[in-house]
C-alpha cells in the first residue's frame, strides 16, 4: 500500500471516528440541566444617580439629568429599586432666555440600576410633564424620555 493511500486511509479513519464521539454526546431528549437557576444577586451597597457632571448623588432634591434638563424640589417615592421614582419641578436651559425662574410639574423616573464593585447607579431618566400643554414650545427640542445618565467608572 502507498504512502498517499495510507494517509487518505488514515484520515477518513479520523474522521469517521470524530464524527461518532461527536455523536455519543448528544442525547435524544437533549441537554439536561438539574439545580436550581440562577437568580440575579439582591443590590449592594449604596445606590446613586450622577449628575451631568459626573457627581454622584443619593435621594438627590436636584440634580441636573443632562446639560439642558434639570429637576428639582424632587420627593422621592421610592429609590434603591430597579426603578426610583419621584415627583418635582422641570427647568433648564432649553428655554432660556426669558424662563429661568419657570419651572413645570413632573414626574421622574430613573432606571436601568447598573451595579458597580461596592455601589450602584441609575443609567437612564425620564421625565414626564404632569400638563404637556404647559411646557413652552422650546420643550419639543429637549430630551426628556430615556436620558442617558453619567455613570462613573471604577
Amino acid at each position: 500500500m502507498s504512502s498517499v493511500v495510507r494517509s487518505r486511509a488514515l484520515r477518513v479513519a479520523v474522521a469517521a471516528c470524530g464524527v461518532a464521539l461527536l455523536g455519543a454526546c448528544g442525547q435524544p431528549e437533549g441537554l439536561h440541566v438539574q439545580g436550581p437557576a440562577i437568580s440575579p444577586s439582591p443590590q449592594k451597597g449604596p445606590v446613586y444617580v450622577a449628575d451631568a457632571m459626573g457627581q454622584p448623588l443619593r435621594r438627590p432634591t436636584s440634580v441636573g439629568l443632562s446639560e439642558l434638563v434639570t429637576v428639582s424640589d424632587l420627593k422621592w417615592r421610592s429609590w434603591g429599586g430597579s426603578t426610583a421614582v419621584a415627583t418635582g419641578r422641570l427647568s433648564g436651559a432649553w428655554c432660556l432666555p426669558g424662563c429661568e425662574k419657570t419651572s413645570y410639574d413632573v414626574t421622574v423616573t430613573l432606571s436601568g440600576l447598573q451595579q458597580q464593585e461596592r455601589v450602584a447607579y441609575y443609567r437612564r431618566a425620564s421625565v414626564v410633564p404632569d400638563d404637556p400643554a404647559k411646557l413652552p414650545p422650546e420643550a419639543v427640542k429637549v430630551q426628556l424620555q430615556a436620558i442617558r445618565l453619567t455613570v462613573p467608572v471604577y
